[in-house]
């Protein structure tokens, strides 16, 4: 009993996973077995069931309370995350989406508080560490940037990220373009934070799943697009939508040994709707 105290009480590696949908879950399954897994979210009974999933599965998982528009409650999920252990992998998988969330939500939980996570925890990720962030195809949807506007999204200090230009209210048309441009964001962010996650010795990626049926994705077939998500996935190459273990299955190469080349680079997952957009059916 003593040993097992013991063993217990010992600080291990740690994985922070934000989000509680099915993405994060089934990538923390792959990854998170003999870490010490913590669980932020903005609900903290989901946070708690989740927690309870996966203990209940021979995980070691603890829930926090985590608002990711906020820099100050991410940084209270870091200092709980290091209390633990080392910090050596992030998994973002949270966020909202167009049919749930207004333009100033989206902006601020999706492109801002997705900036703030991957810079603060890139300031204490151990050597060797790696994280991945859960974008979207829609980033690659809509028309391309200049390349100071990329620039900018890259770049520009987070705490004046909502400031920009392109981001005011006159800038953005609905909450879809303002969901699309966070994920450009997202993908822009991680490739500038690669740099300095690489002065630690540690990498970042992101990926840009299409529709996976997860229960983010039901609210949006049941919501004001739901008919054209639907034909999105009928006219992809795949002709289906995706499940979060095919997301799961990038994340583990990037996660581990086999991908320790990798960092800086986003990984489009949505069953080619995206070529069908620009090149097939799909193209509008």
């Amino acid at each position: 009993m003593s040993k097992q105290i013991k063993m217990s009480n010992m600080k291990k590696e740690v994985m922070i996973l934000t989000g509680v949908g099915q993405i994060g879950m089934a990538i923390a399954r792959r990854m998170g077995y003999g870490k010490k897994i913590i669980v932020g979210d903005l609900n903290p009974e989901s946070a708690e069931a989740v927690c309870r999933i996966l203990n209940e599965a021979g995980f070691d998982a603890v829930p926090v309370e985590m608002n990711l528009s906020s820099r100050e409650s991410i940084l209270n999920l870091i200092a709980v995350a290091r209390e633990h252990g080392e910090i050596s992998m992030l998994v973002n998988a949270a966020g909202v989406s167009p049919s749930q969330a207004s333009i100033e939500t989206i902006l601020k939980v999706d492109l801002y508080g997705t900036a703030v996570l991957l810079e603060e925890v890139g300031k204490v990720i151990k050597e060797d560490g790696v994280g991945v962030t859960i974008s979207s195809q829609s980033g690659h949807r809509m028309p391309a940037l200049t390349i100071e506007e990329d620039m900018l999204l890259a770049t520009t200090p987070t705490e004046e990220l909502l400031s920009l230009d392109m981001l005011q209210p006159d800038s953005i048309e609905d909450t879809l373009h303002a969901y699309q441009m966070a994920k450009r964001c997202n993908v822009k962010r991680v490739m500038a934070e690669a740099v300095k996650w690489g002065e630690r010795g540690a990498r970042i990626n992101s990926i840009s799943p299409g529709i996976i049926v997860t229960a983010l994705a039901i609210d949006e077939f049941n919501g004001p697009r739901g008919d054209f998500y639907k034909n999105m996935f009928a006219k992809c190459p795949a002709g289906r939508p995706g499940t979060a273990d095919e997301v799961a299955n990038v994340a583990e190469l990037l996660m581990s040994d086999r991908g320790a080349f990798i960092t800086g680079a986003d990984f489009l997952i949505d069953g080619g709707a995206t070529a069908s957009y620009f090149y097939g059916p799909l193209k509008p």
